[in-house]
């Protein structure tokens, strides 16, 4: 079974609730997993699967528990050519911000070598006030590339 690192960029905490739910989805099918919700590089595992869930806020910016872990893979740019990752974004469709920042988490891990399993899930919370429901339902796509 897999490790999962579950990091979260969370201004109001729903990134938080939908990691905390397939985090425990996740352990129900036997894989391992941790929640971070203050992501430190030096900290982290590549050899680890991470799942990325990360909300929008403002203008397109990084929630501010989640902005000094962006600038770090930025300034750094470290090789994450072993690491293997998902994305999840909260946001609002009526801003053309529209989960802006999972965009530029992905993009970002993906110039440094990452490769994404799956495809990245936008969840538009003025749709589905309970982002927990679609991320689940994405997850078990998700799931089909973990080794297990």
């Amino acid at each position: 079974m897999s490790h999962i690192t579950l990091i979260t960029g969370s201004t109001l905490g729903g990134a938080e609730y939908v990691a905390d739910h397939l985090a425990e989805l996740l352990e129900q099918d036997g894989h391992s997993t941790d929640i971070i919700n203050q992501a430190n590089l030096a900290t982290l595992n590549t050899e680890s699967i991470w799942l990325v869930v990360c909300s929008t806020h403002g203008a397109g910016e990084y929630p501010d528990n989640f902005q000094p872990f962006a600038e770090q893979l930025t300034s750094e740019q470290p090789d994450l050519s072993p690491l293997q990752y998902g994305i999840i974004g909260l946001g609002d469709r009526s801003y053309d911000t529209f989960c802006a920042a999972a965009k530029n988490i992905d993009q970002l891990l993906g110039s440094l070598g990452a490769n994404r399993l799956g495809e990245r899930l936008e969840i538009d919370v003025s749709q589905d006030p309970v982002p927990e429901d679609p991320a689940e339902s994405w997850l078990e796509t998700w799931k089909n590339h973990l080794a297990g």
